[in-house]
């Protein structure tokens, strides 16, 4: 079995494996096939010895936040194999050389949207509880006012507004990605909003960006859904000027579809008489993974002159991973001294997104705490997370 990144000339027959595992219809091959010349993904693929495509992987490319600085990250996604190949461990052969390149090309870590837990587990990945998503009557919010200006965003309109208002509602979470104004548009804002009936608010207060919400607007009977996509706010103000422009959607929609980081309890702080009629579902859906354990090390943050020693284990992929490592301030280094913590890659990963801490780490079996638990358990704290981007 040949493992390889794909050339420009073999995207339209990697995009054929996606459409077949995926049960994708394609309306227009012609246009696939155009698009698929254009694609800078990074794009891998197994190959039988006859020469044909078995399965293949993307990794995308990009920057996310990690306590407060911008780190490489990549993308896992369209993981396909054709009927006929599978169990044949294609998906397992990409991922041995896709793993390790992307350590050798600068990523601190992997993320990933799972169709199962255990499946990539078995890559080095481990889940974090990213967002909770609500649903709610708009009634519910009728407590809250926004008596600034709303201004809807029209195709051609410039988006460096809310470029700049999401990075900096960003900054402050883990895991979200840092955007251009080219993503904002092409995965955020595009769209012929009348047609596709998708539409963003600029929400300003004495003509200051406070907040900005994106919504689908789906029909549904006997009432329809505002199902938000994507929101971005500065401070209390801000969330307060959304929950109030949300509320003056009563005469259109049944249903308010919503979702917050997992740090944001909306039950916490809402007023409302009607909380008891919000519904809450919790979202575990994004998953996690080391590439560089030296700089992950080096970049959480840590106590001021705190150091620790932290023993990283079974990193199948990345032989460098492995080892002691003593971390003081923003170093970490090899080391023979005895460890204060042991970890599998998986639980590093958790502990360092902060999607869990210590004392919930512990509950692992691939946890292990042998000393200076005061140090760390001001290092491997819970920390805020989002995840709003899709790839």
């Amino acid at each position: 079995m040949e493992v390889r990144k794909l050339t420009e000339q073999e995207h339209f027959e990697s995009n054929l494996v996606s459409y077949v595992a995926f049960h994708m219809r394609m309306e227009d091959p012609e246009k696939v096939k155009e698009e698929s010349k254009k694609l800078t993904i990074e794009d891998w693929g197994a190959f039988s010895e006859d020469g044909r495509i078995m399965a293949r992987i993307l990794n995308h490319r990009f920057d996310s936040m990690l306590d407060g600085q911008v780190v490489a990250n990549g993308g896992i996604g369209g993981v396909s194999t054709l009927p006929e190949y599978r169990n044949t461990g294609a998906i397992r052969k990409i991922f041995e050389k896709l793993i390790p390149d992307a350590y050798r090309n600068g990523e601190v870590f992997s993320t990933l949207y799972p169709f199962s837990h255990a499946f990539y587990r078995k890559f080095g990945y481990e889940t974090v509880c990213w967002r909770h998503d609500y649903e709610f009557a708009p009634s519910v919010l009728s407590g809250y006012r926004f008596d600034g200006t709303a201004e809807l965003w029209k195709p051609g309109d410039p988006v460096s507004e809310y470029t700049a208002l999401y990075n900096r509602f960003a900054a402050g979470f883990n895991l979200a990605m840092h955007r251009d104004d080219k993503r904002m548009l092409e995965q955020h804002l595009k769209g012929e909003y009348y047609k596709d009936r998708k539409f963003g608010y600029m929400l300003r207060e004495n003509g200051t960006p406070v907040a900005y919400l994106i919504f689908q607007d789906i029909r549904h009977d006997p009432a329809a859904i505002l199902a938000v996509q994507d929101l971005a706010w500065d401070g209390r103000a801000g969330f307060n000027a959304l929950l109030g422009f949300l509320g003056r959607f009563t005469a259109d929609y049944g249903t308010i579809k919503m979702f917050l980081p997992a740090s944001l309890q909306l039950f916490s702080f809402i007023r409302t008489p009607q909380a008891y009629e919000i519904a809450q579902t919790v979202t575990q859906g994004y998953m996690i993974r080391p590439i560089n354990v030296k700089k992950m090390l080096e970049t959480i943050k840590k106590p001021d002159d705190s150091s620790f020693v932290i023993r990283v284990e079974n990193d199948l992929y990345i032989e460098e991973n492995n080892g002691t490592w003593e971390v003081c301030g923003g170093s970490a280094e090899p080391t023979d001294k005895a460890p204060d913590l042991t970890v599998s890659i998986q639980a590093l990963g958790q502990l360092a997104a902060g999607s869990v801490n210590l004392d919930e780490a512990t509950y692992r079996p691939d946890v292990t705490v042998h000393g200076n638990e005061d140090v760390l358990a001001k290092v491997f704290v819970r920390k805020p997370i989002l995840v709003e981007d899709h790839f």
